[in-house]
């Protein structure tokens, strides 16, 4: 997942509820925050979806049918929307006998939305071909809100064909899709998106306590970065996080801050990049993380610099 602030030509509404809607059927793979709201907006525009998810109850929350393997929500799908947390749990979700591999029929597109390395999508993409399937990998840079908005950008590495054959889907949760190459480059660009909005976290985090230390009440500092040269989309969407992070949901906590720059600063030394600000910004979020800040969102580096305690 990334946080991605609302832009002026991403102002989608919800879809009307139980609207009938002509289109593919569709398995969400992983009902977490991401999944589960994804598989909300589709049903709610009117698409048969199939949700599968390894605690049954997350996916029973979304009010799709549940399925009870990854290879029976594929198999009822045309297209296939894959949202896990970490490499290992897609590559566990794709392989073996209930996997979606195993399910997926001649013609299949599946969307691995997933935060993983390219390297796993490339290894996976011949299971799904050996079934007839096309995979493409398509992270997305958004949050829940976003994904509730139809306003999601999603990066597309793969089979321009497939790709056009699952915008039907795409199209009621996002607003940009951005082909970018074969498979593989979706997943790289989102390493990169990612890199770069951990390092505008980092500095806002670093800027705003700089300012408090000094003297300068914490709204009014974060009124000047919101207006002023630095105020980019996500300093502004992330006031409240930063402001009143009592009342603010977690949108990306620190733990997969720490797992994504992993995955960059790898992909960084295995195609010759250098990547030093990811390296520093990851220095930091591992020690916030040691402290206790994992579950916490991002937004919580800056109670971190100030010597805060995780509750």
């Amino acid at each position: 997942m990334t946080e991605t602030p609302p832009t002026a030509d991403a102002t989608r509404t919800a879809p009307t509820a139980d609207v009938p809607r002509t289109g593919p059927a569709v398995a969400v793979i992983g009902t977490g925050r991401m999944g589960a709201a994804m598989a909300v907006r589709l049903r709610a525009a009117g698409f048969p979806v199939t949700a599968y998810n390894r605690t049954r109850t997350k996916a029973e929350a979304t009010g799709a049918a549940v399925a009870a393997t990854p290879r029976e929500a594929a198999a009822a799908a045309d297209v296939v929307l894959v949202s896990l947390a970490d490499d290992s749990a897609v590559t566990q979700a794709y392989g073996g006998p209930d996997g979606i591999a195993a399910g997926v029929r001649p013609g299949t597109v599946v969307l691995d939305t997933s935060t993983v390395a390219p390297d796993t999508v490339a290894a996976l993409e011949p299971l799904v071909a050996k079934a007839g399937g096309i995979l493409l990998d398509a992270p997305v840079s958004g949050s829940v809100s976003v994904v509730e908005r139809g306003a999601l950008t999603v990066m597309v590495g793969g089979d321009i064909a497939a790709l056009a054959r699952a915008r039907p889907v795409l199209d009621v949760l996002a607003s940009h899709v951005v082909p970018l190459g074969p498979v593989g480059t979706g997943a790289a660009m989102k390493l990169a998106v990612n890199s770069l909005l951990m390092g505008l976290n980092q500095a806002l985090a670093e800027a705003l306590v700089l300012a408090e230390r000094a003297g300068v009440d914490r709204e009014s500092a974060y009124e000047v970065f919101a207006s002023g040269a630095a105020g980019a989309p996500f300093v502004r969407y992330k006031k409240d996080a930063y402001l009143r992070p009592d009342g603010t949901p977690v949108a990306f906590t620190l733990d997969l801050v720490a797992k994504d720059l992993d995955l960059a600063l790898a992909l960084a030394e295995r195609v010759g990049a250098r990547v030093q600000q990811a390296s520093v910004n990851r220095q930091l979020v591992g020690e916030a993380v040691e402290k206790g800040f994992g579950e916490r969102d991002l937004s919580a580096l800056a109670e971190f610099l100030r010597g805060g305690l995780s509750a």
